[in-house]
């Protein structure tokens, strides 16, 4: 692997931590049992497992052990969030707010719910991704049941200002809910002083396994169940649990929290440093610049060239992303940036660089832009 490209697509997803695969393992090998089956020390060890990482993970958001639900990532997640909330509301509130840049996962699953009935408002955004607060405020109706604002933008890493729009709801007695999966473990979250109702997260994102990852949903909040058989997860998600992949969430997150500072401002300044030698040199035009953005993420236009040449011809060298790992597959511009008035030239010559904290980020990579 020493010739490998240098990763910078730390937002697709990223390498395991060592540190986690450790924790991880004895529950592959030793302690295998099933987290339900407590009559003997197989399943007990897995139970204690279990809850001893939901706890972790619901003090990381100072949120309530029992409001934490494991599912397969935030993708599921985000259906049952969104899904969940209309089944069981939806005849009484048909109306959903999000916004024109919200992940795939969340638009699809509007228009989803749009085809079933309900009716959803797509607030636009300014030209460095930010959606409009007055608007929000003005856009709530007295049959809007909920609102879904992402934290952190998968593309451009744009934050939106999260604890005034959980405002806005409580004050209209609307449903919260928040993308948190760029986010979580890269910039403090807090569930009680942001007014958020329910938000996902994704292990993979933050050097955790794939395949787990949890929905926060506050107390009394009801939900209709997307998976049924058994009443796990105190019956919002059925399943057998994913013991080592709850419990390396668990450690994943423990330690992006212990480092969290430390890390926020040393790929801050790689970031910075790399837009700043660009921009300078009349290379790249940065999407989102004047907006507060997660400190790892770089989003820019290529002045000089194409940036699918720029991809092909360094290959070798680095892994970058154009558009969205969502999207990677979809030969079209980014929705995205589009929402943020950029034309389809501008939307499809951008490319996304993120750093990370495992493996190499070299900041003379500068040198391979033209």
């Amino acid at each position: 692997m020493t010739d490998s490209p240098i990763y910078l697509d730390y937002a697709s997803t990223t390498p395991l931590d060592p540190r986690v695969f450790e924790a991880m393992t004895p529950y592959f090998l030793e302690d295998f049992g099933n987290a339900a089956s407590t009559t003997h020390t197989y399943g007990e060890r897995a139970a204690k497992a279990v809850k001893e990482s939901r706890q972790l993970i619901a003090d990381a958001i100072n949120a309530l052990p029992e409001e934490m639900h494991f599912t397969s990532g935030a993708t599921e997640a985000i259906n049952l969030a969104l899904k969940g909330a209309f089944f069981t509301h939806g005849h009484q509130k048909p109306h959903i707010i999000t916004s024109q840049t919200e992940h795939k996962a969340v638009l699809d699953t509007c228009a989803y719910l749009e085809e079933i009935g309900a009716e959803v408002t797509y607030l636009p955004v300014d030209t460095d991704g930010l959606i409009d607060l007055a608007q929000l405020e003005s856009s709530i109706r007295k049959d809007t049941l909920l609102v879904s604002i992402m934290i952190a933008n998968n593309e451009t890493g744009v934050l939106q200002e999260i604890k005034e729009i959980g405002r806005i709801c409580h004050s209209k007695g609307v449903l919260f809910f928040t993308d948190a999966t760029q986010a979580f473990g890269k910039v403090p979250i807090e569930v009680l002083n942001t007014s958020i109702d329910m938000l996902c997260f994704s292990a993979h994102k933050i050097y955790g396994p794939k395949g787990i990852g949890g929905l926060y949903v506050k107390k009394g909040i009801q939900l209709t169940p997307q998976i049924h058989g058994g009443g796990h997860e105190f019956g919002l998600r059925s399943g057998t649990l994913n013991v080592p992949g709850i419990v390396g969430l668990a450690k994943a997150t423990q330690l992006c929290l212990e480092d969290m500072e430390e890390t926020y401002w040393r790929l801050k300044n790689i970031r910075d440093e790399f837009e700043s030698e660009l921009e300078i040199a009349g290379k790249i035009k940065v999407n989102g610049k004047n907006a507060p953005r997660l400190p790892h993420f770089s989003n820019f236009q290529l002045l000089n060239e194409e940036a699918e040449s720029f991809i092909l011809r360094n290959r070798n060298k680095i892994a970058v992303a154009q558009g969205s790992a969502c999207n990677s597959a979809l030969i079209q511009p980014s929705h995205v940036l589009k929402a943020m008035g950029l034309n389809d030239r501008e939307a499809e010559n951008s490319i996304r660089v993120c750093w990370g904290i495992i493996g190499k980020n070299p900041i003379t990579i500068s040198k391979l832009f033209k």
